[in-house]
């Protein structure tokens, strides 16, 4: 199975204006906040306040909006224009946070300019580094992890961590996550929890944890009479740390 990005870009414009009406989607972004909530508080704990997050792949913004209050800046990046667009207009309301800053972009590269400088007074110099990046549903579109896992140790700051959820690859049910017609905008099915902590420790990630984290009770497709029509899918945790 293989996807692309344009393939995603164009399913999650097509998706955006009604992602936030979503049971499940509001479901898995709240259990997702409710695993990393403690994880961002012990980070907080032990370096004070001031924490800057980027988060790949922030969609319309719902995890975002909830992580906000917690830290001291989130850069937001998604390569769904209409995803993005849903995030900015969130952001316009009076009451929404002011620490969110969103980026439409398929980010590669750790010093990519339409990153924030690391200097405000040096627009043109090095880039940002960050003390935690998050991802959710993100790692079973991306068709090669290796880059994706280079880009995301690049942008941390030395001791910075990564939090990325996702489902779990538990063999041929798990496939059932998405309806057959989006299968095509995914590169896999689920993360294959052994297969992932040995690629984020080659990438060079040291303190790498994957485990479960919750489960999510979905609405699924019958593939053939006596199927269930709600599923159980265990979501992964992967953390790890720059050295």
């Amino acid at each position: 199975m293989t996807s692309t990005p344009d393939a995603s870009k164009q399913r999650f414009n097509a998706e955006a204006a009604a992602w936030d009406t979503q049971p499940a989607v509001l479901e898995a972004t709240r259990q997702a906040f409710e695993a990393l909530q403690p994880l961002i508080r012990s980070f907080t704990a032990k370096k004070g306040s001031n924490l800057d997050v980027l988060e790949f792949g922030c969609g319309t913004g719902l995890l975002s909006m909830q992580v906000a209050p917690l830290v001291t800046e989130i850069v937001a990046i998604d390569l769904a224009e209409g995803m993005v667009d849903m995030l900015r207009a969130k952001l316009e309301k009076p009451d929404s946070p002011k620490n969110i800053i969103p980026i439409c972009k398929l980010l590669m590269d750790p010093e990519d300019p339409i990153l924030p400088p690391a200097d405000v007074n040096n627009p043109r110099g090095s880039r940002k580094k960050f003390d935690l990046i998050t991802s959710h549903l993100v790692l079973h579109h991306v068709p090669d992890l290796r880059p994706f896992l280079r880009t995301l140790i690049g942008c941390l700051k030395p001791g910075g961590r990564v939090a990325l959820t996702d489902y779990e690859d538990f063999g041929e049910q798990a496939k059932k996550f998405h309806p057959k017609e989006k299968w095509d905008t995914c590169e896999r099915h689920g993360i294959q929890r052994e297969w992932m902590e040995g690629l984020m420790k080659e990438i060079g990630f040291t303190e790498v944890n994957v485990r479960v984290a919750w489960t999510l009770k979905k609405d699924v497709e019958r593939w053939q009479e006596g199927d269930e029509d709600i599923m159980d899918f265990p979501f992964l945790i992967c953390e790890g740390a720059r050295p």
